[in-house]
């Protein structure tokens, strides 16, 4: 490449990230605008939800029984379960609400849906630092397999990402896409050991528990909660399913999903300012 193409690719570049950090800024902004707690917000809703299921389910339904921390796995539980819904639902709403601005400037159109879960993801650090209090008072190890839990966010965030994307493309044509999504995500969570511990499933049936883990936010949670809070608390997916090649379907899936929300996203990208 030319030094002068070179040179130009940088800028433009750099045009982006900056767009990008814009973006990031003014979506965080504008969210908790107008209310009088502000950022509190976004820690105080994941503590409210849990409150209100450690009642339900810990307290009176006696889910977790004998399973160490397992009030601090819920709490992990919903937190990454909300910056999943927070990821998805703004990066698919993200192309229609910056309809204006698509329209005006040219640049490329990723960088909004990418935005939006960025904001999420800003949320997520936020909360995990409540989760970390939260163990240091429940008296829970940490171990090597710790090292391994930013990794598991990171796959959570790149699974996030691929499905806003695609979700992005397909409500810019189709709205009704958002509350089919609502009603997918209701599914997912109770599909998901989150509010249970899948030990309980495994008493009941281990195929069962063996079919919730090939799902990818099962598996990524489930390996998530285990690597932070420990291998007493939470069964890792590798000692529920034997079989290398289910085991990796959850990553297999993922893999699926960023081929093709890519490929569709490419595809219509360039009808985006005329259907916004």
């Amino acid at each position: 490449m030319k030094p002068e193409l070179m040179k130009l690719s940088n800028i433009f570049s750099r045009k982006n990230r900056i767009l990008l950090r814009e973006l990031v800024i003014t979506d965080f902004k504008l969210r908790y605008q107008g209310s009088v707690l502000g950022y509190l917000w976004s820690l105080l809703k994941p503590l409210m939800l849990f409150g209100i299921m450690f009642i339900v389910f810990v307290h009176f339904l006696r889910f977790g029984v004998g399973i160490p921390h397992f009030a601090v796995s819920l709490l992990l539980g919903i937190v990454l379960w909300t910056f999943f819904t927070e990821a998805t639902g703004q990066g698919m709403q993200a192309i229609v609400e910056r309809g204006d601005l698509i329209r005006k400037i040219n640049f490329p159109k990723y960088i909004v849906v990418i935005s939006g879960t960025l904001s999420a993801l800003i949320n997520l650090c936020l909360n995990l630092l409540i989760v970390f209090v939260f163990m240091l008072f429940d008296g829970v190890d940490f171990g090597w397999s710790a090292l391994l839990f930013p990794a598991y966010v990171a796959l959570i965030f790149i699974f996030a990402l691929a499905v806003a994307f695609l979700l992005s493309a397909v409500y810019v044509k189709y709205r009704d896409v958002g509350h089919i999504w609502d009603v997918v995500l209701q599914g997912l969570f109770y599909a998901t050991p989150i509010i249970y511990p899948v030990q309980t499933v495994m008493a009941f049936n281990l195929v069962a528990a063996q079919s919730l883990l090939l799902s990818p936010i099962a598996a990524l949670f489930q390996n998530a909660r285990a690597s932070l809070v420990g291998h007493d608390n939470v069964i890792v997916n590798t000692d529920i399913i034997s079989n290398p090649w289910l085991i990796a379907v959850p990553y297999l899936v993922i893999v699926l999903t960023i081929i093709i929300s890519t490929v569709y996203f490419r595809k219509n990208q360039r009808y985006f300012a005329e259907r916004v």
